[in-house]
């Protein structure tokens, strides 16, 4: 087995050292993968309601979040906190309050055709690679995850090497939203 490497995140702003994140390998996507292959059985199946919970205690993480987030999209990007807080962390508040609201009434099933003879099913279709750039980071991140867990998708996200503090921040704000979480996603090893 290859030894770890790491990645230094860069402050642009100031090119000081911030931070030290872990390089994925070949093994580490796969385990990935393959996790969320375990989780897409359960998670596909999870109703509505469970995924509005999931999105609403995402949310509520989130917002108790938001100065810590904002803080590190300043120091990954290099962005004024006059403009991380206001702009750049809030737009994912706003992106998951908009999944909330379209998940209340989206259709998953509806007839079409003349006389509604066609039954249109709209379904989880399995596990999302989602890849985002460095710039406006968690917009990037959350227009990608928001969607993919109000329609039952699991994914595998990977944020950019760059910019990875407030998806870390993200993650541990899913991980504190679902009390179901446990038994859909598993576990890494």
């Amino acid at each position: 087995e290859e030894p770890r490497r790491w990645i230094t995140v860069v402050n642009p702003a100031t090119e000081e050292g911030v931070a030290q994140v872990a390089a994925g390998s070949e093994a580490d996507l796969d385990a990935a993968v393959q996790a969320a292959h375990r989780a897409f059985p359960t998670f596909s199946q999870v109703t509505r309601e469970e995924r509005l919970s999931l999105l609403e205690g995402l949310l509520a993480a989130y917002r108790r979040r938001l100065p810590e987030i904002a803080a590190a999209m300043t120091t990954e990007v290099g962005i004024p906190r006059s403009f991380s807080e206001p702009v750049q962390a809030n737009i994912g508040e706003r992106h998951l309050e908009t999944a909330i609201e379209v998940l209340k009434g989206y259709p998953f099933e509806e007839d079409w055709g003349h006389a509604g003879t066609t039954r249109l099913v709209r379904e989880p279709v399995g596990v999302s690679g989602l890849i985002s750039p460095w710039n406006w980071p968690m917009n990037q991140v959350i227009v990608k995850v928001a969607p993919a867990l109000a329609v039952g998708c699991t994914m595998v996200l990977k944020p950019s090497q760059y910019s990875p503090l407030s998806a870390l921040l993200l993650a541990e704000a899913v991980e504190e939203a679902g009390a179901f979480t446990d038994r859909c996603f598993g576990q890494v090893q």
